[in-house]
This record gives C-alpha cells, structure tokens and sequence, in this order.
C-alpha cells in the first residue's frame, strides 16, 4: 500500500500558544492553498514528533505540544487530509509504544516514520524500543512504517537497508538541497531488490535563513563536503530575489524527479515551510509540482 501522496509538513506550536497557534497554522494552510491553486491537492499533514536537541539550535526549543492534541485540533480545519508523523520510540517500552502507535493510527495517521535519539545521544541510548525494531515489531499494527533517509550521510547505504530488511516500507528523505538523492537510489536499484516508496523532501529558504540560519543548522554534518556544498546553496537561496529562489529550487526538483522517476520506486512528495506557512514558499510549491506530482502521474 504506496501512499502516493503531497505532504506538507507542520510543527506543532509551542505549547503556551497551544490551541489558538494550531487553529491560525491551519486557517493559513487552507488560505495559502486557495491563493497558490493548491487547494485539495495537499493529502496528507506531516507532524514531526519535536524532542529537545543541542543547546546551540538557532531557534529556542521550548515544549512543543504533543502531535496527538496537535492533530486533533487542525484535522478538522483541513479536510480531505489525513496525518503522517515521526514517532521517537527510544524513550518507550513495547507496552507503552504500541498504546501510542493504536491511538496515532485511530485518529487518522495513514503512516508513522520510527526514529532514534537526538543528536546530542548514541544510536542504542534510550530505555525504549530501537527504531530499527519498531519496524518488525509493529508491522501489524501500522502498514505504512516510515524510515529517515539522509543520502549524504556516510554509510547510509548499508545504514537504509538495514531498515528496509527490518520491515521499512517508505523512507522520508532529509531536506534536500542537492541531487545526491539520485545517485543514491540508483544504487540501492541496482543493488537490492527493495522498493519502498520515496518521500521526497523539499524546503523552501525564506531571507530570514540568511540572519536566523535554521534550515544551515538543520541539515548540518561537520567535515561532510557533500553537506557543505547543499549549505552553501542553501546561502545562496537565502540571499536570492522571489524569481530567482523559484528558479533555482524548480531547476533542483527537475533534476531530482528526472533522476529517480525511471528507478522503479514509488513517489510522494514531502514539502515543508521551515519557517511557517506563506505564499512565497506554496507559490514555489506550486511551480514545482506543476512540472511533476504524484497526483498527476
């Protein structure tokens, strides 16, 4: 079962702005889809299960509401669109983590990615079930378990099939500010018989990255060239006028899509607003998705 769908992602708010946040974040979804001609074509929200990560995050990590209550305040305001979200399981036990997985699938998240421990631990830290494990262990309850897929990772070719051979049936790609995607999956064709449905992670980079330096945060892996090049673009986003960012993020997503559309893979389409929700960034949305969706295909 693919989800072929067009996600965009949404944080939940802090939890001192709480209900009233969450209801203007979806009001401005509906308002920026209408204006863009987007409108009911985004299927699925996408809600990161948000954990506090290194003291040096540009933006302040204060508490951040709980992806449940967040999901259950927007679904009604967004219809016709149903929820993804990450699920951290290294901070609970099997008990806890299937109660949790019941209640998310419940209310309406068609797919969960597992994902480990923040930065700041070791792979294998937490007193919870490995995210590797959840794969096979909850295959019964969720059809759809998601993987993080950061190509231009060292080792993440082995690192990717592990979890696929554990049971993965999508993998989320980190935001990608490069085509390094393309290589990847073309390897992981020709090498394995695995085919798990792709979703392709995009972002559009306000002015305000130039002075703030989130999304430069965001993707960060110290001595990795490959990174610093898709930082270095990223800079170069920042610092662009509307039509240019808009031609040089559709000249990305061509590259990409004409790159793994052929590999036998299916696709969907994960977009994101790491600063909120605006017209510029779904007016690039939208011309990307006019050269290719997965809803069109």
């Amino acid at each position: 079962m693919t989800l072929n769908t067009i996600a965009l992602e949404l944080v939940p708010p802090n939890v001192e702005r709480g209900r009233e946040q969450a209801l203007e974040d979806a009001q401005k979804v509906v308002r920026c889809s209408t204006e863009t001609g987007l409108d009911g074509r985004i299927r699925h929200v996408m809600i990161p299960g948000m954990i506090e990560e290194d003291d040096d995050r540009p933006i302040e990590m204060k508490p951040k509401m709980d992806v449940l209550d967040f999901w259950k305040i927007i679904k009604p305001e967004l219809p016709g669109m149903n929820g993804l979200c990450t699920q951290v399981t290294a901070f609970l036990d099997e008990q806890a983590l299937r109660q949790r997985l019941t209640d998310l699938s419940g209310a309406g998240f068609d797919g969960i990615a597992f994902v480990g421990v923040p930065r700041t631990m070791n792979d294998g830290e937490g007193s919870g079930v490995a995210p590797t494990d959840a794969l096979s262990m909850f295959s019964d309850l969720v059809p759809n378990r998601g993987a993080i897929l950061i190509p231009t990772r060292d080792g993440e070719q082995g690192r990717f099939r592990f979890k696929l051979d554990r049971g993965a049936t999508y993998g989320m790609t980190q935001l990608l500010y490069s085509d390094t995607i393309v290589g990847f999956l073309r390897e992981l064709a020709e090498t394995t018989d695995h085919r798990p449905e792709i979703l392709l992670s995009f972002g559009f980079v306000p002015k305000l990255e130039s002075k703030v330096g989130l999304i430069h945060w965001l993707i960060q892996d110290p001595g990795n060239p490959a990174v610093a090049e898709e930082q270095e673009f990223v800079k170069q986003l920042a610092a662009s006028e509307p039509g240019e960012k808009r031609k040089l993020m559709l000249d990305l997503y061509k590259r990409v899509i004409d790159g793994v559309a052929d590999l036998g893979f299916p696709l969907s389409i994960h977009l994101e607003a790491t600063y909120g929700v605006s017209v510029p960034a779904f007016e690039t949305f939208a011309e990307m998705l006019d050269y290719w969706a997965p809803d069109r295909v």
